[in-house]
């Protein structure tokens, strides 16, 4: 730990920073579904779900999901499609498929019981430090540091640490700071009240100093440098990609649907065809008709756009063309190729931009109708 960091954190009445912050949240703690017990699947599953999204966002997620899959057993044993499906709108779908995975073998290797060392937790796939250590300390009360960006942008300014947060390597500066901090008698009020603070008073931006239970204990507050902490480089330009995706029906008005490949963005979801546009922007129907023709030897018809979509991924844009049309012949279906009701698409999971593609279709549809 950095010389300047240990000396602050020397001159700290600890017992009396801890009594603060955890007397603040058992009066000011929000009511979360994840909190009424310390079930660890529980918290694993929300903590998951809580990785770039928003608590609002989670909770009927996370109700829906624990509804369907309510044990480890239950998820270890259900259909990839049905998990899919549950986790449709939330994002990031590597997440439900590592945890599925990770779950499986928590059934299999430990008997349905989450591990309770940070050795075998570690081991799990999709089980990073913070997870772990969210994990052992809410659900097991073990003293482990869970360093996210709400901890450590709390931890930058009470202890004003300078260090870079979007550098994996200043983790470990902040895990340490942790350790020395933590509470052993409450380990897991004391993590969830450092996210919660951070979450509800010590903001990105304008973080509300005079409410903050902890700010006596504040070196960025006396020094009136709240607002410039955390440190945090900003991110590369994300890429722009252009695509034409169509909405193609069959003469009985059912929609062709395709499974994406099992690996790489959106693995394993459902889309309709969809094609990269080369830098001729003019020539959209047309490369998605010879897309069309090239994987399924029919040539659609192609009717004009009916929307533009633009979907914001952490890495880049999709800004999407939407069109409709028929297809005028038979298609082989396979179990990556189907063509289903409006009804029965309702049982797939398709990512975000694809679901809005479906309700603009649905709309341009019953507009067109006389």
């Amino acid at each position: 730990m950095a010389t300047d960091i240990k000396k602050c954190i020397d001159n700290m009445d600890i017992k009396s920073f801890q009594d603060d912050l955890i007397g603040w949240f058992v009066s000011e703690q929000r009511e979360l579904p994840w909190r009424k017990d310390q079930d660890p699947y529980k918290v694993w599953v929300s903590e998951i779900m809580l990785q770039q999204t928003r608590v609002d966002t989670v909770i009927p997620y996370f109700n829906r999901f624990l509804e369907n899959f309510p044990t480890i057993e239950a998820l270890a044993y259900a259909d990839e499609e049905k998990v899919l499906k549950a986790w449709e709108g939330l994002g990031y779908y590597s997440r439900v498929r590592n945890l599925q995975s990770a779950v499986k073998e928590v059934n299999e290797k430990y008997s349905g019981r989450v591990p309770d060392s940070p050795k075998e937790i570690s081991a799990l796939k999709g089980v990073g430090p913070y997870t772990a250590g969210a994990i052992l300390s809410i659900a097991y009360g073990k003293p482990e540091p869970a360093v996210d960006g709400n901890v450590m942008r709390v931890l930058s300014r009470i202890l004003l640490i300078w260090e870079d947060i979007a550098r994996p390597a200043s983790r470990k500066i902040f895990e340490t700071a942790v350790r020395e901090l933590i509470s052993h008698e409450n380990p897991s009020y004391f993590n969830q009240a450092l996210m919660e603070l951070g979450a509800l008073i010590c903001t990105p931006t304008s973080p509300s100093c005079l409410l903050c239970p902890v700010r006596e204990h504040c070196e960025a507050f006396h020094e009136g440098v709240q607002n410039e902490l955390p440190v945090k480089t900003k991110k590369k330009k994300q890429k722009n990609v252009q695509l034409a995706a169509g909405i193609f029906s069959d003469g009985e008005g059912r929609i062709l649907i395709r499974k994406r490949p099992g690996t790489g963005l959106l693995a394993n979801l459902w889309e309709f065809p969809t094609v990269e546009l080369s830098l001729d922007f003019q020539r959209q129907r047309d490369q998605l008709a010879e897309h069309f023709e090239e994987n399924y030897s029919l040539a659609p018809k192609i009717g004009d756009s009916i929307g533009e979509i633009d979907h914001v991924f952490s890495h880049l844009v999709w800004n999407i063309q939407v069109f409709s049309g028929q297809i005028t012949g038979e298609i082989s279906e396979t179990p990556q190729l189907k063509l289903v009701t409006e009804k029965e698409i309702k049982e797939f999971a398709f990512p975000v931009p694809y679901q809005k593609m479906l309700k603009q279709y649905l709309e341009y549809k019953k507009a067109d109708q006389p």
